[in-house]
């Protein structure tokens, strides 16, 4: 009956508890009977996580010294089983920051809100098939969260209110979906909702057994005020993408284009982003050490001021997919990125990283993780941004207690020198303790 914890809570399924006899506490807690056939029940879940993160010159300027981060974040959840086809999911989470001299980031601070809301109905089962509808406030994640994510790696996780509709059969998936995101807020409940549908589209996954799976979806999103090197301006941007990808053992590859158009103020938005990650993964050896490549090319603005766009918007991303403390986001980007894996006793794995960062474009400047605007680069004629090298380790005492570290140097190039003066390397370090139940 073991359930091993899902990143996203509500995807986790405790029905086969339901004739448990053991008697534990934990698997109590997991399967509540509320009436007398045991077919209305609760369950319940949770998290606290604690971090302690220190920086050296951590946006490339010489005498920041050092700065330090204490994390928390405190979460619960429930799920309302209603019988065989509605459920109402419920999670809040706590996110704290303490220690930094300038404040807590956007991403680290949420004192108290509702992350999760909404009710879903199994509308239609039959063998493996079925279709459901979800309402309310959720969490959303797709394929490797290069364009939608729920930002596991930050303080704060990522949610929307909205609509979705959902197809599963074995070997294909479809979801569509219409959604508001909230204006954060690091207080009690004070989370602003937008009112307006500012992200709207379809995912879907084909799974082809022993020959690989593919992705396809389009996204649409609406900013009001969207920043870029270019200006800032109301955008409609529509993205459609495909993903070509295989995990496990023996060879694995990971392959993804995009390409987005729409309108930026009176302009034109023309941007697109192209991934490949490939590897091999050697089971027959102590430890399935893998060794891999990824290569991303990312657009950015092409002629400063003439009211088009060619900057990528990565819209939602996961904030950690160049490095651990990640100061250069999915925009204007060229990187090759080398590395190694090994699990060195079966609970804990490591990996090495290097990542090589150039400017794709020298008219466009350098984007945060989330997408949001950083520096003005058009002055500037040198592409190369930076060097990342990384270590970080993983180790699981049991399916509920986990420690995670990891080291970040980033070595800064000529654009760095060239824009920040008087530049300095950066350091980062992390330690990470997390319970789940």
């Amino acid at each position: 009956m073991a359930q091993s914890f899902k990143l996203m809570r509500y995807d986790e399924d405790y029905s086969a508890f339901k004739s448990d006899t053991t008697g534990e506490i934990y698997n109590k807690i997991k399967y509540i009977g509320l009436s007398a056939n045991r077919s209305v029940y609760l369950s319940f879940g949770g998290e606290i996580r604690y971090e302690y993160a220190g920086r050296f010159d951590e946006n490339w300027i010489t005498g920041q010294d050092y700065n330090y981060s204490l994390l928390q974040r405190y979460s619960l959840n429930t799920n309302l089983q209603l019988g065989r086809r509605l459920r109402v999911f419920t999670q809040v989470n706590s996110a704290l920051e303490n220690g930094s001299k300038y404040g807590p980031a956007p991403v680290d601070e949420d004192k108290l809100n509702v992350q999760d809301l909404f009710a879903e109905l199994q509308v239609w089962q039959k063998d493996d098939q079925s279709f459901s509808l979800r309402a309310g406030r959720q969490e959303l994640n797709y394929g490797t969260g290069r364009l939608i994510s729920v930002r596991e790696g930050t303080n704060l996780r990522l949610y929307f209110t909205g609509a979705k509709v959902m197809y599963k059969s074995k070997n294909f998936t479809v979801d569509g979906f219409a959604m508001m995101a909230d204006d954060v807020y690091p207080g009690v409940f004070d989370n602003k909702p937008t009112h307006e549908v500012n992200l709207w589209g379809g995912y879907s996954t084909l799974i082809i057994p022993k020959r690989g799976n593919f992705d396809f979806y389009y996204l649409g999103t609406k900013n009001n005020d969207k920043e870029f090197e270019e200006g800032t301006a109301r955008e409609t941007r529509h993205t459609i993408a495909a993903r070509y990808w295989k995990y496990g053992g023996g060879f694995i590859y990971n392959l993804e284009g995009a390409y987005q158009f729409g309108k930026f103020g009176t302009g034109n938005i023309n941007a697109w982003t192209a991934a490949i990650d490939l590897g091999y993964v050697f089971n027959t050896l102590k430890g399935k050490p893998s060794i891999n490549i990824r290569n991303d090319y990312i657009s950015g603005d092409k002629k400063k001021g003439d009211g088009n766009l060619q900057t990528f918007n990565p819209l939602y991303p996961k904030g950690g997919y160049f490095g651990f403390n990640p100061l250069i986001g999915p925009a204007n980007l060229i990187d090759l990125h080398p590395y190694v894996t090994y699990s060195l006793t079966g609970y804990c794995d490591i990996q090495a990283d290097v990542v090589f960062n150039w400017r794709y474009s020298t008219q466009d400047g350098l984007y945060r993780p989330s997408g949001n605007f950083n520096l003005p680069g058009a002055s500037s004629t040198q592409r190369y941004i930076g060097t990342t090298y990384l270590v970080s380790a993983d180790y699981r005492f049991s399916k509920f207690f986990s420690l995670s570290s990891g080291i970040q140097y980033f070595k800064t190039g000529a654009f760095i020198a060239d824009v920040i003066q008087p530049t300095a390397n950066s350091w980062f370090y992390n330690l990470q303790f997390t319970f789940k139940f």
